[in-house]
């Protein structure tokens, strides 16, 4: 009852649904998710669905069907409450999918602008499951959308003053550790998972094959010493003043620093080329080559030297190197 009518809720999602189709495909689809938005809930008025409410969306297929409306339409009527159970299986369509996206989203970004957070075993409105469905939809689908940028897009579309309490970074947290367990059940790794997840993903569809890369990338033998380098890496820069910047050619006086500097320049850009065409396992295959140049530069260089510059200059390549290695998953945690 805070957050308004089910017309107004309609409206909301009707919005997101076109923003979901445009995204996953065209301007032809959101106009259809649109249309299955806009009959989503009709049935939930009649005596039928009042009288069995398990018949919910059943319904609701069966009526847009008699009056004419595309069978996928009609079909995202009944789909886009699904999964409604673990295990459960996911709406067919595209159309399906950024409906019950859209449909779950609403549900999540309202409750958590009211503050009616789970907490504990209490979740009286059900939004660990519409988490779940969300994520799996994502990442079983696979769809290629940024899941902060869609909870954004959900909070946004309610009126102004309605939600009174934070929604996107709590609510995206939330999501990232329904996820966390949900990848975990599946069998991956608690190391791996802690990885890739550290790095807050928003594109859920691409987790999956980064924790395979993480996987294939353990396997490697300069793995463990690169893990323990970055690991140092990390704790090194949290010592760091100020913005780090980038490193200076000019500023490198060890021979050891100068070599890493190079070798940085050297493999970042196949490394990028492979992060940006989703080769994760490539990509970190490329970066295993850098181990050499890292273990000479912890041998030799002392990171922390006295004269400011040559240490701010330090960090800013071992900044730039960690930036580079982790952009699949924080490496350090895979350090024992």
């Amino acid at each position: 009852n805070k957050l308004g009518t089910q017309g107004e809720r309609i409206e909301r999602v009707r919005a997101i649904a076109k923003v979901v189709g445009a995204q996953m495909g065209s301007d032809h689809l959101a106009h259809e998710a649109d249309i299955a938005a806009r009959l989503a809930k009709a049935d939930l008025l009649t005596d039928m669905v009042g009288e069995f409410p398990e018949l919910q969306g059943i319904m609701g297929r069966y009526y847009a069907l008699a009056e004419g409306a595309l069978p996928v339409v009609a079909e995202a009527s009944e789909q886009h409450y699904r999964p409604r159970f673990a295990g459960d299986a996911l709406p067919d369509s595209n159309i399906g999918r950024a409906l019950a996206v859209a449909d779950k989203l609403d549900s999540l970004a309202g409750f958590f602008g009211i503050g009616q957070v789970p907490t504990g075993d209490r979740d009286p409105f059900g939004l660990r499951r519409a988490a779940l469905g969300v994520l799996r939809i994502l990442m079983e689908g696979p769809l290629p959308l940024d899941l902060a940028a869609l909870i954004k897009e959900s909070a946004a579309s309610f009126g102004p003053g309605l939600l009174t309490a934070p929604v996107d970074g709590p609510l995206f947290d939330f999501m990232l550790e329904r996820l966390r367990n949900l990848l975990r059940d599946a069998g991956h790794g608690q190391d791996v998972v802690d990885a890739v997840l550290a790095q807050k993903p928003t594109r859920i569809d691409l987790v999956v094959p980064k924790l395979e890369a993480v996987v294939a990338f353990q396997q490697l033998p300069e793995a463990a010493a690169l893990a323990a380098a970055n690991k140092r890496i990390v704790n090194i820069l949290k010592k760091a003043e100020g913005e780090v910047g980038e490193p200076d050619v000019a500023l490198l006086v060890e021979d050891a620093e100068k070599a890493l500097f190079h070798a940085i320049v050297e493999v970042a850009p196949l490394a990028r080329s492979h992060f940006q065409n989703e080769a994760y396992t490539d990509a970190l295959r490329v970066l295993a080559g850098l181990r050499a140049a890292v273990d000479r530069f912890f041998d030799e260089v002392m990171v922390m030297a006295e004269e400011p510059l040559v240490r701010q200059n330090r960090l800013a390549l071992l900044n730039q190197l960690a930036g580079l290695m982790n952009q699949v998953a924080d490496i350090s945690r895979l350090s024992a």
